[in-house]
């Protein structure tokens, strides 16, 4: 009987909605994913290999891994059983308002970057210590150091991100339908006819060129992140499933440990521990 891979997860709350932080220690082997989130964190300890929206790459301990939302990845233990990296989550809106545009994009999927690294540990230090504690009057300190951390990661690591070639517009309007549809998926007929009354094939292709991940895939993961925003705002953990398009609360839980490594309900203990979370 084949071993089971280890896992550790711990999520972690912040002063403020739309930023969290995780550390995780783990010998998965990750599928292709996406998050909505920008993400940027620190490899603690063995290595890991990943296939990203940028290329190949592999990282090791010391490295600062980055991802841009929506950007399909996967990742599996490089040289060993496991490893463990500790990352810090921002919705967009949040990296908008401490720099970046809101059509930023994060040029590599690994960094070496000495200064980056020391403002990044310090904000994941005081990060753990606020959701440890909650107490107000640290919650400053942690602002500065997330303003500080980003200012880096937009000045030497981000540029404009460029607009995707999507064949005229035809699987970005597909894309708008799934996300509409997340309680009631279309079928690929009527997708394939808002694409352009391309094939099936054509749509298959077209779409996975564009967004890394097919249809169905793509639409997971949306149903997945609207679990987490309801969740975070104190829905039931089977409210957030029967809202967000899942079979069950079994199959939301699934997915959940799949995207973002930790369960429905370790994010639902995080959120009770601070402020409300998106």
């Amino acid at each position: 009987m084949p071993s089971i891979a280890p896992h550790q997860s711990r999520v972690f709350t912040s002063p403020w909605p739309g930023v969290y932080a995780t550390h995780i220690s783990s010998g998965r082997h990750y599928g292709r994913h996406s998050h909505g989130t920008y993400g940027f964190g620190l490899m603690e300890d063995g290595a890991q290999r990943s296939a990203s929206g940028r290329g190949m790459v592999d990282a090791y301990a010391g490295n600062i891994l980055t991802t841009n939302p929506g950007e399909v990845h996967d990742g599996r233990p490089l040289g060993g059983d496991s490893r463990r990296w500790r990352m810090v989550h921002l919705d967009v809106e949040v990296l908008a308002g401490l720099g970046g545009d809101g059509n930023v994009a994060l040029t590599q999927p690994v960094l070496s970057d000495a200064p980056l690294r020391s403002a990044l540990m310090r904000l994941l230090r005081r990060l753990e210590a606020w959701h440890a504690q909650a107490p107000a009057s640290d919650a400053l300190a942690c602002e500065e150091s997330l303003v500080q951390a980003c200012a880096l990661l937009l000045a030497r690591h981000a540029t404009q991100a460029s607009t995707m070639d999507d064949d005229g517009g035809g699987v970005a309007l597909v894309r708008a339908r799934l996300a509409d549809s997340l309680l009631d998926a279309p079928s690929l007929t009527e997708l394939a006819a808002l694409a352009g009354a391309v094939s099936k094939f054509q749509l298959l292709r077209r779409f996975s060129k564009a967004y890394g991940a097919t249809p169905h895939a793509w639409l997971v993961q949306q149903r997945a992140e609207r679990a987490r925003g309801l969740i975070g705002q104190g829905a039931a953990l089977a409210h957030a499933a029967a809202q967000s398009g899942f079979a069950d609360q079994s199959h939301m839980t699934r997915v959940f440990v799949r995207q973002f490594g930790f369960t429905p309900g370790a994010w639902q203990q995080a959120a009770a521990r601070g402020t409300r979370l998106q």
